[in-house]
């Protein structure tokens, strides 16, 4: 891949400050808690940077400890195994900071989120995650040839914010051999109030010419962008918090953008 680090270290230490409040109909105490607040990464999950959100307002809830916290934003619950970022972008990406979100320990959503038992199944859903990004990349190969520890070394350094612990295994995975580029691009493209769009997509033409971003998004989503002028006025393309320029080529994009899951979290956002 090519090394352009300095990319890859400032997404890396992408932040958002996010405001914490108990759900008003949950508190259970004479008074009312007051907000927490949390500068959280934007690569990681919400189970994994929430735990002294749940100790703070448990003590003000009815709730035992068993109850499992999950997070709304303005009626939205927040699926705990997209990245912190990607669900920020998809619904939150004009809205002022601190992103203020409601804390539930009641009435889950069945409906709509998965059950997080633990910081097992996030660790779970990440990895394969990576494995489905890396067949579709290398035919699986290379994250195949890893041994466990390599593994645990990924998962451990997006755990504990390590960013050289983790890209010390992920560079194996953005290498691209002499094809000088991946088989397929792992990518999923989000719209609010939509099902996540994922096909296969090559990042470079039959003639090998690269595609590019927008090649990408009309594809895609050809009810958005059929025209340029859908492209350039009424929605806009955030990845990772950045609007990048159409003609960006998504191999480029996918070796620096992507979040540690080895996907391309792609938002069309309506302006």
């Amino acid at each position: 891949m090519a090394d352009d680090r300095e990319v890859l270290r400032e997404l890396w230490d992408g932040r958002l400050p996010i405001k914490f409040n108990l759900a008003a109909d949950e508190v259970s105490s004479m008074e009312h808690p007051e907000p927490c607040y949390l500068l959280v990464p934007r690569q990681s999950y919400f189970p994994l940077v929430t735990d002294k959100v749940q100790r703070y307002f448990l003590k003000y809830t009815a709730n035992s400890q068993g109850e499992e916290l999950w997070l709304e934003y303005e009626g939205q619950p927040l699926k705990w195994h997209y990245p912190i970022g990607v669900l920020f972008d998809l619904f939150a990406s004009s809205t002022m900071l601190p992103w203020s979100l409601v804390v539930h320990f009641q009435k889950f959503p069945e409906d709509e989120l998965l059950h997080c038992p633990g910081k097992d199944a996030v660790e779970s859903h990440f990895m394969s995650s990576v494995k489905e990004a890396d067949t579709l990349k290398h035919r699986g190969q290379v994250i195949n040839g890893m041994q466990k520890k390599d593994h645990k070394q990924l998962w451990m350094g997006l755990q504990n914010d390590k960013f050289d612990q983790f890209w010390a295994i992920n560079r194996r995975l953005m290498e691209h051999g002499e094809e000088n580029c991946f088989k397929h691009l792992p990518f999923r493209l989000y719209q609010p109030d939509k099902p996540c769009v994922q096909r296969l997509f090559r990042p470079i033409t039959d003639e090998g010419e690269q595609r590019v971003l927008g090649d990408l998004v009309r594809e895609v989503a050809p009810q958005v962008f059929n025209t340029e002028e859908d492209a350039s006025g009424s929605w806009k393309v955030v990845i990772q918090g950045v609007e990048p320029p159409m003609e960006t080529p998504v191999q480029w994009l996918s070796e620096h953008f992507s979040y540690p899951d080895n996907f391309l979290h792609i938002c069309l956002i309506s302006t």
